[in-house]
């Protein structure tokens, strides 16, 4: 098979590294920059280049660039550590999402504010008891007139200390079966009744929060999609979620110094060599299951395949870097940082243990173990 790309399509490559190291430069910690990354200044750079919102339509302002330029701009921005928070969930998730979901109305309100660089989102859809239990949010919306008045609590909920909108995952009907009665609403983060709180996490940062809502008024014509539909369009947005090169690249620029590191040092431990050609293999096959996902040449459910693979593989590079720098590694460094964060990767976005239960049962067939009598 040939794997090689196109000289343009390299060239995309080649500047969304250079503009990625650029914006990078200057930051201490390179790793999980879409997740803890966030510069607005920088979001508007992107905005300006046409790296937001990438492949939408060119009919609602997107770039209508195929999903392979995007692809090689993503790996090259987050590969190096580009700030990329503050637009990051809006590209990934919440745009397609309008595009597929949301009313004419709704997509000339909102998705201007995303494709410029102006607006940051979060996703309020975690909860303290659902954890990766979609059908366990209890979250609830009641109708009241034109609005809809919201109470309940969201936790791990990235950027939202300083997002402008949050999409909400919410109960709208407590009567219906569990995986039922959810709906999804656009609400503005600055609406009486939100309280942000800031979690920090093990490594000193604060990207994490938890949103409380009280009786918070959401208009009605913020309700996406249909009414008592959201599970179905959670598992879309899921996809986008779970399948991208960003769960593969996170600390990407870790391994790199950690590998020019071993080699300056003469690299002649055979263990260390080992992990660093396993490291090497285990990336360019799921880098290439990822494309395949981004290709829509992938079965249905893919994406939990190659999230969980990348993500492991994140770990690996964790430790695989901590071994490198040896007892350097117990001292505050990023290499220290990203050992404390690793656990972390297979955590968000859907726990590793849910996910080979989906691939077992919904994509191989497996049989339930019976619970024991």
């Amino acid at each position: 098979m040939d794997f090689s790309i196109s000289p343009e399509l390299q060239a995309l490559s080649d500047q969304a590294y250079a503009v990625g190291a650029e914006a990078a430069a200057a930051r201490e910690i390179q790793e999980d920059s879409w997740l803890i990354g966030s510069d607005r200044a920088f979001s508007k750079q992107l905005a300006s280049l046409g790296w937001i919102g990438m492949t939408w339509p060119t009919e609602h302002g997107g770039g209508g660039y195929s999903a392979i330029e995007r692809f090689m701009v993503v790996e090259g921005l987050i590969a190096t550590g580009a700030p990329l928070a503050a637009s990051w969930m809006a590209d990934r998730q919440i745009g397609p999402t309008l595009l597929e979901y949301g009313t004419p109305e709704q997509q000339q309100r909102w998705i201007p504010g995303i494709l410029d660089g102006s607006a940051m989102w979060s996703i309020g859809m975690s909860e303290p008891d659902a954890g990766s239990d979609v059908s366990a949010i209890s979250t609830k919306a009641v109708r009241d007139g034109d609005d809809w008045v919201v109470s309940g609590q969201k936790v791990w909920t990235s950027g939202a200390a300083e997002a402008d909108w949050i999409y909400l995952v919410a109960r709208t009907d407590p009567d219906a079966p569990p995986h039922k009665g959810l709906s999804e609403f656009i609400v503005d983060m600055h609406s009486p009744g939100i309280e942000v709180r800031t979690i920090t996490d093990m490594t000193g940062n604060q990207h994490f929060t938890e949103v409380h809502f009280e009786e918070v008024r959401v208009p009605h014509a913020h309700l996406v999609g249909g009414l008592n539909q959201s599970f179905g369009q959670i598992m879309r947005q899921m996809e986008h979620e779970r399948g991208g090169i960003d769960r593969l690249v996170s600390n990407r620029a870790l391994y790199e110094d950690a590998k020019r590191a071993f080699i300056e040092a003469g690299g002649s431990d055979p263990l260390l060599r080992q992990r660093f050609a396993k490291a090497e293999t285990i990336y360019t096959i799921a880098r290439h299951m990822v494309m395949r996902e981004v290709l829509g040449q992938a079965p249905r459910g893919w994406s939990a395949v190659t999230k969980t693979l990348a993500t492991e593989f994140e770990i690996d590079v964790a430790d695989l870097a901590a071994k490198v720098a040896g007892a350097d590694a117990l001292v505050w460094s990023r290499v220290s940082r990203n050992v404390c964060y690793a656990p972390a990767y297979t955590i968000m976005g859907g726990t590793t243990l849910i996910l080979r239960n989906i691939v077992g049962e919904r994509m191989l067939g497996l049989p339930r173990e019976p619970r024991p009598t």
